[in-house]
């Protein structure tokens, strides 16, 4: 192992909606819409099982 290891110095890059992307690279532009689609589909995912959670709960009242 290295004395420096500038891997770990580097934050992780997170996306901030609005921030100026004129100083991204093409391929960051591309990373980021990757993490975006990513987490819209974690998103959906909850959303998903939520919406499963609340129609379980009103068939146990409608009894």
């Amino acid at each position: 192992m290295a004395l420096f290891d500038d891997e770990a110095a580097r934050p992780k890059r997170v996306h901030e909606i609005g921030q100026d992307l004129s100083l991204l690279s093409a391929d960051e532009l591309r990373e980021r819409i990757d993490q975006l689609r990513a987490e819209i589909a974690r998103i959906e995912g909850e959303l998903d099982a939520k919406g499963s959670s609340r129609i379980a709960a009103e068939a146990l009242f409608r009894r």
